[in-house]
């Protein structure tokens, strides 16, 4: 805007009042004639430039100048102020002593009555220690940008609300591994659900964010992807409030910075060697259970004939003494070697229960079952839930139970001629409790065989057409055991589903 004469009602005012005015103001002013002479400066003037009043008045600005303005920046000046705009802008100036300064100017055309340019009003301030501030802050947020994106960690920055406010690159790189998903998650949230399912709470919920302790986390993704392990940790950040409002409020926002290292390549190589041990250790157990399951029908088997023996005798004592004699003793004879068959039974030894997720017993009996699974190729499609609570278990009674499933899905797709050879896993929580469905499109389970396979001793095997169900009533002792249900049922699309019901507190008998 043009500096016109002041309104009337200013005129009231002396003029010594404006002098004083523009003589104590805090900014460098200058007041010069059209060819930028100056004419008058006041004591900030001085104070910025080094110049006197006596040695500034009567010089042209271009004292001030220190040669390395671009021409550009002048030109532009010039061109706005003759057109009777004011300009503003920064100029790099020098001051008497030679030291050269940076300085945010104002300069406004001053108009006479008829409108013409009479003088130029400017006002100056040295703004050299503001931009060292403000490129020291923007070096440091470039260089710390640097950094964090740098890290080999994925970082994330949440505010009170949980909303991600600030990540780096490793943080976006799992927005595809952990993030995937209909609607689409924060992979920040996949990880403190696993670190804490009521992390919103727990967390956020107080007058500001707690600390999250780091602890090892394993993430169980969909599609047959391998799971992924990381070591977590979240730490509370308080950032005073930068709204004018905040100023007198001394208040400030509460952050949550949460930390993750991805140690799958540590974890996968140590995986691999508690597999292999894994392995051996269900194929042993496997082994007793069918020795078990073996023995006890022979031995079942076995009192049927003893039982009719007893029989026989009894109706001889009276008639056939001498004969009764001979098979009693040879009846005695049989359940001694009966009972020292069932002493070789191997003892179901019950092992200690423990927090289990059954996402880890269920890839383990995948990665257990995969020679199999490859050896007959079937195609599993593994859904887990990302993240499960945990229950109380016994871990290998768990993986047997489920290992017996996959090995009667095997089997059934396994059957000669049968081309529809795929098999899914899925796990949800449905409640209070966990659901675990296996799939197969084999021939399923007739209806009048669904209960009978249940029963001790029966098998399916052999006879072509029909889904094997051995091993089931192991499988339905140990979810009996855990409190839960096991039911059979048909697949969708065809073939038999296996549903496991397992609650999450309070099951295990």
């Amino acid at each position: 805007m043009n500096l016109k004469p002041p309104p009337k009602a200013c005129t009231d005012l002396p003029p010594e009042i404006f002098r004083q005015a523009v003589a104590q103001a805090d900014v460098a002013i200058s007041i010069t004639d059209p060819r930028a002479n100056i004419l008058y400066v006041n004591e900030a003037f001085t104070r910025v430039t080094g110049y006197s009043p006596v040695e500034a008045e009567g010089k042209n600005e271009s004292i001030l100048s220190s040669r390395t303005t671009p021409r550009e920046v002048y030109q532009e000046m010039w061109h706005s102020l003759s057109s009777g705009r004011p300009w503003t802008g920064r100029l790099l100036n020098s001051r008497k002593d030679g030291s050269q300064y940076l300085a945010e100017l104002a300069i406004a055309p001053v108009l006479d009555e008829a409108g013409n340019i009479a003088h130029f009003l400017g006002m100056h301030r040295d703004v050299s220690e503001l931009h060292s501030l403000a490129n020291r802050v923007r070096n440091q947020k470039a260089l710390i940008e640097s950094v964090v994106d740098g890290a080999p960690v994925a970082l994330a920055l949440l505010d009170e609300t949980g909303r991600v406010v600030l990540d780096n690159q490793e943080y976006k790189k799992l927005l595809t591994d952990l993030g995937g998903g209909e609607p689409a998650r924060e992979p920040a949230h996949v990880l403190l659900e696993a670190a804490l399912p009521a992390w919103r709470e727990e967390l956020l919920g107080q007058a500001g964010p707690a600390r999250l302790p780091p602890r090892e986390l394993r993430i169980d993704r969909p599609g047959g992807a391998l799971p992924r392990w990381f070591s977590c940790s979240a730490l509370p950040i308080a950032a005073q409030d930068e709204r004018a409002d905040g100023f007198y409020a001394e208040a400030s926002r509460h952050y949550l910075l949460l930390v993750a290292s991805d140690v799958s390549a540590l974890r996968l190589g140590q995986e691999q060697a508690r597999l292999a041990a894994l392995r051996s250790l269900m194929a042993e157990e496997e082994h007793a259970a069918a020795l078990r399951e073996s023995l006890s029908a022979a031995l079942y088997q076995l009192e049927g004939p003893l039982n009719v023996m007893s029989s026989a005798i009894n109706m001889l004592c009276s008639r056939e003494p001498a004969m009764s004699g001979a098979l009693s003793s040879a009846l005695s004879e049989g359940r001694r070697h009966l009972e020292e068959l069932r002493q070789l039974i191997p003892h179901d030894t019950r092992e200690a229960a423990a927090p289990v997720n059954i996402n880890e017993v269920l890839r383990d009996v995948l990665d257990v079952c995969t020679p199999r699974l490859l050896a007959n190729g079937i195609i599993v499609t593994w859904q887990p839930m990302p993240t499960l609570p945990g229950i109380l278990g016994r871990p290998m009674q768990l993986r047997s139970l489920f290992k017996v499933l996959v090995d009667n899905a095997i089997d059934a797709l396994s059957q000669r001629g049968w081309k529809q050879r795929e098999m899914s896993l899925s796990s949800a929580l449905v409640g209070e409790q966990i659901r675990v469905c296996i799939d197969d499109r084999g021939p399923g389970i007739p209806a009048e065989l669904q209960l009978k396979v249940f029963e001790p001793f029966f098998t399916t095997r052999g006879k072509q057409g029909q889904h094997l169900g051995t091993g089931l009533p192991r499988a339905q002792q140990a979810v009996t055991d855990h409190g839960g249900f096991l039911d059979l049922l048909d697949a969708p699309g065809g073939g038999c589903r296996a549903q496991v019901d397992l609650p999450l507190q309070g099951g295990l008998e």
